[in-house]
C-alpha cells in the first residue's frame, strides 16, 4: 500500500536531471534579466542622448549676438537684434562685483563642486518625488545648459538631460569659461540676454562700469527676470532681491558690512527698459546700409560693432533746434514738421541727422526720414545752374534782363516765370541775381546752359535723382524736380571743398564679433581728396556770392537769419512755388547744415512761409552753435582768381576810359570777357511806357535813338529808358 501511495506522489517530478534543468533555467533567467537591464540602460541613455545638443554650442561662434551702433565718441545709439539682445564680452571686462554677486546668490560653491551639487540635487529630488514639482538646486553649469541648450519645461526628463550635459560641459570647459558663458547668455529680462545687454538696458552703461549696487540688482534677475524686474508690476521685489544678493555676498565675505549697507542705500539711476534708440532716423539709415552690404542675418545676429560718424552732442542740439523752431512758428503758417542734416564737408562725415521734428509723433508721420526722402528743392538748386554758367564762360558780373518773359513750351502752355517779390529788377548781374534769388535770371541762365548740361553737372556733384533730362524743363532751376537732402549736402559740399566731390559717410569703423575690422574710414587731413567735379575757381565764386550779405540785401535785408556775425558762411534758401517745401542750406569749410520745414503729408504751407522765415532760423540756430567757439574761416582765393573792376549796370569790365560807376568782381583768369552786348542805335519805343515795346507790338510806336543792352539769351533792355514795374502774382522760390 505504501508503494502504491508513493506512485501517486509523482516521484518523476524530482528526478535529478529535471531538477538540474530547473536550476539551469533559473540561472539563465537571471542572466536574461541582467542583459535586459543592460539593454534598457543603454536604450535609456540613447533616449536621453539622441536629441541632446552638443555642449560645444555654448561657445559656438554662431551664437546670435546683437549688432551695436555707436556714435563717434563711443555712445551707444542702438542695438539691433532678432529675438535676443545679446553682446558677448570677456570675463576680464566684467566687474569682480558682478561675478561674485552671481556666484553668491546662484551657486556659492561653484568653484568647489563639479557639474552638480549633490546636496542641491537631493533637495530637488525630494521636491520632485514627494511634492511633484521641480525646484532649484541647480549649479551655474546646469543653469547655463538649461538656458542656452535646453527648453524651459519643468520635467524629470529635461532635468536628466540637464545633468548629463552639465557633466559634459564641465569636462570640456574650465570654471572661468563656464562663468563667462553664464554671464553672457543668461536672461535678464525681456530681450536682454547677458550682462552687457542687461547693463545697457537697465542702466544705460557698459557692464565694465557697473558698481556694487547695480551688480547686485542684475545678479538677482536671472532666477525670475519678470518677477524681479524693477519695471515690473511689483518693483519692490527688485529691491528685496538686491538686498538678498548683497547679504549673500556679505555672508560669503565678498564684501564688508559697510559696503553692503552703502550699496543697499544707493539710489539706482535706471534707464527706462525698452529698446532705446538715439538718433532714430540716423541709426535706421545706417541699419539699411548695413543690411544692403552684409545681409539681414549678419546684422541682426552677427555681433557687429559699428562706430558711426554721428556726434551725439550735435545730434541732440540739432533735434532740439528743429523742434523748437517748428513749434515756435505761428499756426497760420501751417508748418508741422522740420528736418536738418549736419555734415563735415571736408570728409563727408554725417554729424547729425534729424529726419523729422519728432520720430515718435505719428500725427506728422514722424518716422519718415525727410533727409532721405524725395522733396522739391525750390531755389536752393540754383547755385548748381550758375556754377555751370561759370564753367561755360559767363561771370559773376554777367547781367541778365529781369523782366516779364514767357518761354515757349512745346506741346503745352508757355512757361512764364515770375519773381518772389512780384517785381522786375531790370539789368541784374549774376552775383545779385543769385544772392537775392531772383527767378527770371536763373531761368535765363538755364536757357543758355541747357537742361541736359545742368542735369549732368548736378549728377556729377552728387544729385542722384535727376535721371530723365528729357522730362525736365526750364523750371528745373527753380526746383521743378525732386531731390534728397543727403544729395543736396553732397552737392553743396563740392562748393565747400573747392570743387571736389566727397560723398557722405555715416560709418567710421565696423568690426565683427571677434574684433576683426571689416571696414574703416580714416579721412586724410590734407590735401582735399575726392573726385574733382568743378574748377576750383567756380566753387570759389559761388561760395563768394552765397556768403556776400551785400549781394542779398534787396530781398533779405542786412540782419536776416542768413547772417552769422563774425563768420564767413555761404548760404542759400529755397521755397517751392506750391509752398510745400522750404529749405536753407549753408556751409563753411568745417560744417555744412541743411534745414527743411513743411508737412510730411504734402499739404501746402501758408504763403507767409519762406526760406527766410521757416527753415532759416533752424539753420541759423544750428550753424551759430557749431561756429560759436571756432575762429572765422575766410574763403581762400585760388591762384586762378583775380579781382577786376566792372560797370555796376552792365557788368562789363571797366577798361581805361570807362565812365560807368564800378565795383569789384571776381573772374577766373582766362575768362575776363564781357557777356552780352551794348549798342546805341535807333529802336522802336512804346509811346505810353517810353520803353521797348512788347513782343509783337506794332502800333503806338516811335523810333528813337537809345542805348540798348542785349543779354546772353538775346533779350534786350533799354538802358536809357524808364522801366515801370508791374505786379504779377508771386511765385516763391527764395
Amino acid at each position: 500500500m505504501i508503494l502504491s501511495m508513493k506512485k501517486r506522489i509523482s516521484l518523476p517530478q524530482f528526478k535529478p536531471q529535471q531538477l538540474l534543468k530547473k536550476l539551469i533555467s533559473r540561472r539563465f533567467r537571471k542572466r536574461e534579466i541582467f542583459l535586459l537591464f543592460i539593454i534598457l540602460f543603454i536604450a535609456g541613455v540613447v533616449y536621453f542622448l539622441k536629441d541632446l545638443p552638443l555642449p560645444t554650442k555654448l561657445s559656438s561662434p554662431n551664437n546670435p549676438q546683437s549688432t551695436l551702433i555707436y556714435d563717434r565718441n563711443g555712445k551707444l545709439l542702438y542695438n539691433i537684434y532678432d529675438k535676443k539682445n545679446q553682446t558677448f564680452i570677456p570675463l576680464s571686462t566684467i566687474p569682480k562685483y558682478m561675478q561674485e554677486a552671481t556666484i553668491a546668490i546662484e551657486d556659492k560653491n561653484f568653484y568647489q563642486h563639479g557639474a552638480i551639487d549633490l546636496r542641491g540635487i537631493t533637495r530637488a529630488f525630494i521636491s520632485i518625488v514627494f511634492h511633484q514639482r521641480v525646484q532649484g538646486g541647480s549649479t551655474l553649469t546646469q543653469q547655463l545648459v538649461k538656458n542656452s541648450l535646453l527648453s524651459q519645461e519643468q520635467t524629470i526628463t529635461r532635468k536628466i538631460k540637464e545633468i548629463i550635459l552639465a557633466f559634459a560641459t564641465e569636462f570640456i570647459y574650465s570654471k572661468n569659461q563656464i562663468l563667462e558663458m553664464y554671464l553672457n547668455q543668461s536672461p535678464y529680462g525681456g530681450p536682454a540676454y547677458g550682462v552687457e545687454a542687461a547693463s545697457e538696458t537697465y542702466f544705460g552703461k557698459h557692464a565694465k562700469d557697473l558698481d556694487l549696487a547695480e551688480s547686485a540688482l542684475l545678479a538677482g534677475l536671472p532666477q525670475s527676470p519678470t518677477a524681479y524686474s524693477p519695471f515690473g508690476s511689483r518693483p519692490e521685489l527688485a529691491k528685496q532681491r538686491q538686498i538678498e544678493v548683497l547679504k549673500a555676498m556679505l555672508d560669503q565675505k565678498y564684501i564688508t558690512q559697510y559696503q553692503e549697507q552703502k550699496a543697499e542705500n544707493e539710489v539706482l539711476d535706471y534707464k527706462r527698459i525698452s529698446n532705446n534708440i538715439e538718433a532714430p532716423h540716423f541709426v535706421l539709415y545706417v541699419k539699411d546700409l548695413l543690411i544692403a552690404k552684409y545681409g539681414e542675418k549678419t546684422v541682426e545676429e552677427g555681433g557687429l560693432k559699428v562706430v558711426t560718424t554721428l556726434d551725439d552732442n550735435i545730434q541732440k542740439m540739432a533735434q532740439t533746434d528743429v523742434a523748437k523752431e517748428v513749434n515756435a512758428l505761428p499756426a497760420y503758417y501751417h508748418v508741422t514738421n522740420g528736418a536738418a542734416l549736419v555734415t563735415d564737408p571736408a570728409t563727408g562725415e554725417i554729424l547729425a541727422m534729424v529726419g523729422s521734428k519728432d520720430y515718435f509723433d505719428t500725427k506728422i508721420d514722424g518716422n519718415v526720414n525727410i533727409t532721405t526722402s524725395l522733396r522739391q528743392p525750390g531755389s536752393s538748386i540754383k547755385p548748381i545752374n550758375y556754377a555751370l554758367g561759370l564753367i561755360n564762360g559767363y561771370s559773376a558780373s554777367t547781367a541778365f534782363i529781369d523782366q516779364a518773359i514767357c518761354f515757349p513750351n512745346q506741346g503745352g502752355k508757355d512757361y512764364c516765370p515770375v519773381n518772389y517779390d512780384s517785381k522786375w529788377h531790370g539789368l541784374t548781374q549774376m552775383r545779385y541775381a543769385l544772392g537775392n534769388s531772383f527767378n527770371i535770371p536763373a531761368v535765363k541762365m538755364l536757357k543758355v546752359n541747357g537742361v541736359d548740361a545742368m542735369v549732368a553737372t548736378a549728377s556729377a556733384m552728387g544729385i542722384t535723382t535727376f535721371t530723365h533730362p528729357q522730362e525736365y524743363g526750364l523750371s528745373l532751376t527753380l526746383g521743378g524736380a525732386e531731390v534728397k537732402m543727403v544729395d543736396m549736402a553732397t552737392a553743396f559740399g563740392v562748393f565747400a571743398n573747392s570743387g571736389y566731390r566727397i560723398d557722405l559717410r555715416p560709418i567710421l569703423k565696423i568690426t565683427d564679433k571677434n574684433g576683426r575690422i571689416l571696414e574703416s574710414y580714416t579721412p586724410p587731413i590734407s590735401p582735399i581728396f575726392g573726385k574733382k567735379v568743378l574748377p576750383e575757381g567756380v566753387a570759389y565764386i559761388i561760395s563768394s556770392i552765397l556768403s556776400d550779405n551785400g549781394a542779398r540785401l534787396l530781398e533779405f535785408g542786412d540782419n536776416s537769419s542768413l547772417k552769422i556775425p563774425g563768420q564767413t558762411v555761404s548760404v542759400k534758401t529755397g521755397t517751392t512755388n506750391d509752398f510745400r517745401d522750404n529749405w536753407t542750406i549753408g556751409y563753411t569749410p568745417s560744417f555744412l547744415v541743411a534745414a527743411w520745414v513743411g508737412n510730411d503729408d504734402n499739404t501746402p504751407m501758408s504763403g507767409l512761409a519762406s526760406g527766410i522765415t521757416g527753415a532759416a532760423p533752424i539753420w541759423n540756430d544750428i550753424m551759430s552753435t557749431l561756429l560759436k567757439s571756432k575762429p572765422q574761416e575766410p574763403l581762400t582765393r585760388p591762384a586762378d582768381i583775380e579781382q577786376i573792376r566792372v560797370c555796376s549796370d552792365t557788368g562789363f569790365i571797366a577798361r581805361d576810359g570807362s565812365t560807368c560807376p564800378t565795383r569789384l568782381e571776381y573772374f577766373i583768369k582766362g575768362d575776363e570777357k564781357d557777356s552780352g552786348k551794348v549798342e546805341t542805335k535807333d529802336v522802336w519805343i512804346d509811346k505810353t511806357t517810353q520803353d521797348l515795346p512788347k513782343k509783337g507790338q506794332t502800333d503806338n510806336l516811335d523810333l528813337k535813338n537809345e542805348t540798348v543792352y542785349t543779354d546772353p539769351t538775346g533779350d534786350q533792355y533799354c538802358l536809357t529808358c524808364p522801366h515801370p514795374s508791374p505786379t504779377p502774382t508771386p511765385t516763391p522760390t527764395h
